[in-house]
């Protein structure tokens, strides 16, 4: 089993009914979850849409890392998730922030996050969860393992 640590955000319809059902779905492939508090934060990108209700949680997976990108996409589009536009409107938003220690850059999957040091409503709730997060970030970020 590898840890792992998502991100979850939503801004419409029942958002937090939105955050809950995901979780629960997510629990069917990701086991010994922690939620960390739900915070109500402004969009990024396209500013002009509703805030969005965000959480991280973590939890343990014996799936592989394109695995779990797969089955977090199953799970928005069974909450409800509608692509309209980057940045845009979600029901659902699933990110993987950290897949273990793991370093990944392929077209379709960067682990960790990106952007993920950089977003005050990603790092909030994670801290949460892992107190000195960004710090073993920066140490995957800096590893040569891809």
């Amino acid at each position: 089993m590898v840890k792992v640590y998502l991100a979850l955000g939503s801004n419409v319809g029942d958002r937090e009914k939105n955050i809950k059902k995901a979780i629960d779905l997510l629990s069917k492939e990701i086991k010994d979850i922690k939620v960390a508090s739900l915070y109500e934060t402004e969009p990024i990108g396209y500013i002009n849409q509703p805030k969005f209700i965000n959480t991280a949680l973590e939890g343990y997976t014996n799936l592989s890392p394109e695995e779990l990108l797969k089955f977090c996409q199953d799970v928005e589009k069974k909450v409800g998730r509608i692509y309209r536009f980057k940045w845009g409107p979600r029901e659902i938003d699933i990110d993987i922030l950290l897949y273990g220690n793991l370093k990944i850059d392929k077209p379709n999957l960067k682990i960790p996050h990106p952007l993920m040091l950089e977003r005050d409503f990603v790092m909030r709730p994670l801290k949460e969860l892992y107190k000195d997060i960004d710090k073993f970030v920066v140490k995957i970020l800096n590893s040569s393992k891809s």
